[in-house]
C-alpha cells in the first residue's frame, strides 16, 4: 500500500496543536513538506519545530485569523503563487455552544464565514495546481452532527451540515480530475474544545466535571475519548495515494458513538 507523501505539499489549517497539529505531525512523518496556518504564532514555531525532517522536509507556518476572508485569501494566493498544494485540510475550531433557538443571526453569519466560507476561498486557490499535478486530497475536519445533531451545539450542527453538503458538490466536481473530498468527522477527542464544552456543561448542571466525563465516556462503545493522533491516522490516508478512490464521503472517527449505519 503506498503511503508515501515524499515530495507533496500539504496546509494545515488550525494546527499549532490539537487535531491540526496530529494531522501536520503524521503528514510529515509520511514525508510531506507541512505548511501551518493558525493564530497563535508562538504555538505554530514551536508546532514546525517538532515536526519531522528527516527525508529533508522542508515545512513553514503563517500567522493567520480565519476572521478575515480578505487576508486568508492574500495569504492562500501567496502561498500557491510559489509552490503547488496537493494537500489541503480544512480544520476551524467550532462555533460557541448553545441551543439553536437561542442563537442570533449574527452567531450563523460568523460561522458560515468561519466555516465554509474559507474552506472555498482555500480550496478554489489550491484547485488550479492539483489537477496540473493531477494529485488533490482536500480533507475537511467537521464533526459527526453531520451524521446525528448534537446537543446543545444548535450553530454548529447548522454549519457542519452545509459544510458536509459543499464538500460532497465539491467532492463531484473535482473527482475527474483526480482530486478527492472527504471529510473527518471526529467524536468527543481530547482537545481544548472538548475540555472547554465538559467545564460548560457541568457549570450549567451543576455538577461535577468527573460525573460529566462519564456520563459522555458512556455514550461511547468504546468507552473513551479519542485521542488526536487517531483522527490523524485517517486523514493521513485519505491524504495518501492509497486513497485515490475514496472520494465524497464523511467519516466518523468516534468509538462507535454516532448512532446512525
Amino acid at each position: 500500500m503506498n503511503l508515501s507523501l515524499e515530495g507533496k505539499n500539504a496546509i494545515i489549517c488550525g494546527s499549532s496543536q490539537g487535531i491540526g497539529y496530529a494531522i501536520a505531525e503524521e503528514l510529515a512523518l509520511m514525508g510531506a513538506n507541512c505548511i501551518l496556518l493558525a493564530r497563535n504564532e508562538e504555538t505554530l514555531k514551536l508546532a514546525v519545530f517538532q515536526l519531522d525532517i528527516s527525508i529533508r522536509q522542508s515545512h513553514a507556518y503563517h500567522v493567520i485569523d480565519f476572521n478575515d476572508q480578505d487576508a486568508t485569501g492574500l495569504l492562500i494566493q501567496k502561498i500557491t503563487s510559489e509552490q503547488k498544494i496537493h494537500i489541503l485540510v480544512n480544520n476551524t475550531g467550532g462555533p460557541p455552544a448553545g441551543p439553536v433557538v437561542d442563537a442570533t443571526e449574527d452567531q450563523f453569519l460568523l460561522a458560515f464565514k468561519q466555516h465554509l466560507i474559507v474552506n472555498h476561498i482555500l480550496t478554489k486557490a489550491v484547485m488550479d495546481g492539483m489537477k496540473q499535478e493531477r494529485y488533490g486530497r482536500v480533507i475537511n475536519i467537521i464533526s459527526t452532527s453531520v451524521k446525528v445533531p448534537l446537543k446543545n451545539l444548535g450553530v454548529s450542527n447548522t454549519i457542519r451540515g452545509a459544510v458536509a453538503s459543499w464538500a460532497k458538490t465539491m467532492a463531484n466536481e473535482l473527482g475527474e480530475f483526480g482530486i478527492t473530498v472527504n471529510n473527518i468527522l471526529p467524536g468527543y477527542t481530547t482537545t481544548r474544545r472538548l475540555t472547554s464544552l465538559i467545564e460548560n456543561t457541568a457549570k450549567k448542571g451543576n455538577v461535577v466535571i468527573e460525573v460529566v466525563q462519564k456520563n459522555m465516556m458512556d455514550e461511547i462503545p468504546a468507552k473513551r475519548f479519542g485521542d488526536p493522533s487517531e483522527i490523524a491516522a485517517v486523514a493521513a490516508f485519505l491524504a495518501s495515494p492509497a486513497a485515490s478512490y475514496v472520494n465524497g464521503t464523511s467519516i466518523p472517527v468516534d468509538g462507535g458513538r454516532t448512532g446512525s449505519i
